[in-house]
């Protein structure tokens, strides 16, 4: 796969689709970054030409760096999360996106993944008493961090040092810009269409570690999700979900991976989602989680 693929969903919207909707789809297109087991390349926050970069931009598990004033993120009458990934704001190629990351400093995820209660306790969107199961921590640039060793009964995942690519994301039929485009699409539209359906799966096959862009679903769009939770949990077929869903866009997704030994569910992904608006501002407390598995 080239480093940057929005030439490839370009070809493949146009050889499935009639041509006006293929032109209509290909706007709805979003550039994100791809994160991938880093093999062979260079650490520390070198410049980066082009679509991507072959440096070292973070890193799935490990042990956080964090600031002696940062308690771990602990969710109340359940236990200490685990330590999921850590960006590196300066070495990602953020200019390319078109969500406003911070500049310098990191991010750090983490979740409550069931290592302390085999899984009973479940982080949801419609759960606002499970919301502190699920963190975003940005740490500025300037404040001085050290390793933290994992409290007691958390075992930390293996590091997995990662880089980053652009790559063009689209959103799937029942994605909310594809109803706000084509309305809601009959059985029969084009978009639902087998052979079309098949070559937008084949594209997206592999692990999907991924920053900004659309998400890809496990199930049903997340976006839906996050809205419902966010508007209180109101009954699935409010009419308010569909246009608070169009006010998130993903932040970040980690799906499982072997080689960081990390299994959400089957075979699942963890989603952080948050409004633009809070994103501008450096609100990360106010980004929602939610998760899905096959």
């Amino acid at each position: 796969m080239t480093q940057s693929t929005i030439e490839p969903l370009h070809t493949l919207a146009r050889e499935h689709l009639p041509a006006d909707i293929a032109e209509r789809w290909i706007g709805l297109l979003r550039p994100s970054l791809r994160l991938e087991k880093a093999r062979g390349t260079s650490t520390g926050t070198e410049t980066s030409r082009g679509t991507g970069t072959a440096s070292v931009v973070g890193r799935l598990g490990g042990l956080p760096q964090l600031p002696a004033s940062q308690e771990w993120p602990v969710w109340e009458g359940h236990g200490p999360l685990s330590f999921v990934a850590a960006l590196d704001c300066a070495a990602l190629p953020s200019a390319a996106l078109d969500i406003a990351l911070p500049s310098d400093g990191t991010l750090a995820f983490f979740y409550f993944d069931g290592q302390l209660d085999d899984g009973c306790a479940v982080v949801a969107p419609d759960e606002p008493d499970s919301w502190a199961g699920a963190r975003v921590l940005y740490i500025p640039a300037d404040v001085p961090v050290a390793e933290r060793t994992a409290p007691a009964g958390i075992q930390p995942y293996p590091e997995v040092p990662v880089t980053a690519r652009v790559e063009a994301t689209a959103p799937f039929p029942e994605h909310p810009v594809m109803h706000r485009e084509f309305a809601r699409l009959p059985e029969d539209h084009p978009l639902h269409g087998e052979e079309f359906a098949d070559a937008l799966w084949d594209h997206c096959q592999g692990t999907e570690h991924r920053i900004g862009g659309h998400a890809t679903p496990v199930q049903g769009e997340v976006e839906f999700e996050v809205a419902r939770g966010a508007l209180g949990g109101p009954p699935w077929d409010d009419p308010r979900i569909d246009e608070e869903a169009l006010g998130w866009v993903l932040l970040a997704q980690f799906d499982s991976d072997d080689d960081a030994d990390m299994m959400w569910g089957d075979c699942g992904v963890l989603y952080w989602l948050i409004r633009p608006e809070d994103l501008a501002e450096g609100r990360f407390d106010r980004a929602m989680f939610t998760w899905q598995c096959g």
